[in-house]
């Protein structure tokens, strides 16, 4: 019989739920999401990603991939990986290189890309890197929930990406990530919009998984931000069912 030590056990029994942010954003931005996770009995494990707010060239998207992977064997038992905006397709892309090893899939505001697509290549690169562009881009729906106190806060805290990450290829190659369950949590769209972008099929890889709950979430792109305590319980929720028949089922 294998010895196991008081911290194994611990880390056992909580269900882990690996958090990867989105552009202009390091492994800080679930700091308010934290606490109300571990009150719900769920181990969230932020995602340091190499080349977020460092030099040109300082990362690939295969280097940011390594890295959720990475995280993805070092967790214990089956863990969900949550993927926010553009990182919907590195959460999608890690399970894709691990499959059989990840619980469950959850994308926070966004979807993604099918493979041979650009990762994020949506704003041009300053001297290699893509800054934050300020708010313009995302009037609206995206940043309503979001105060002058909250952007200035998140404009202090948002971190150039290198465009070797912004550029790079998204790649897929294993058809069983199908069989990974996802949850789409619908911040600034509804579910009934995603629905139906899925099923016009402008998003192709859900289209195809095999099983899909789309939950809502009345607030802006950002709710780790806006919203930390409503996105807890979604992200605790997704955990706790990832070990047992609920997500999964498997």
């Amino acid at each position: 019989m294998t010895e196991t030590t008081p911290h194994q056990t611990d880390r056992r029994a909580h269900p882990e739920v690996l958090l990867i942010a989105g552009l202009w954003l390091d492994a800080t931005a679930w700091d308010d999401v934290l606490p109300p996770l571990a009150a719900a009995g769920v181990r969230g494990v932020p995602v340091d990603l190499p080349g977020q707010g460092a030099g040109p060239g300082a990362a690939t998207l295969e280097d940011q991939v390594a890295a959720v992977v990475a995280a993805v064997d070092a967790a214990s038992g089956r863990p969900v990986l949550v993927g926010h905006s553009a990182a919907c397709s590195l959460a999608w892309m890690a399970a894709d290189a691990r499959p059989d090893k990840v619980g469950a899939v959850v994308l926070i505001g966004g979807f993604p890309w099918t493979d041979g697509q650009p990762y994020a290549d949506f704003f041009e690169p300053v001297d290699g890197l893509v800054p934050f562009p300020g708010w313009e881009p995302f009037e609206g729906p995206d940043s309503a929930d979001l105060d002058e106190s909250a952007r200035r806060r998140f404009e202090a805290r948002a971190v150039p990406v290198p465009a070797s990450v912004t550029k790079g290829l998204v790649r897929l190659r294993d058809e069983r990530r199908f069989d990974v369950p996802v949850v789409v949590v619908c911040p600034e769209f509804s579910p009934e919009q995603a629905r139906a972008w899925i099923d016009s099929g402008d998003v192709p890889e859900l289209a195809a998984a095999h099983q899909v709950e789309l939950v809502d979430l009345d607030s802006g792109h950002w709710p780790m931000f806006s919203r930390p305590a409503e996105l807890a319980r979604l992200l605790a929720v997704a955990g706790q069912a990832s070990t047992g028949s609920g997500l999964s089922g498997r």
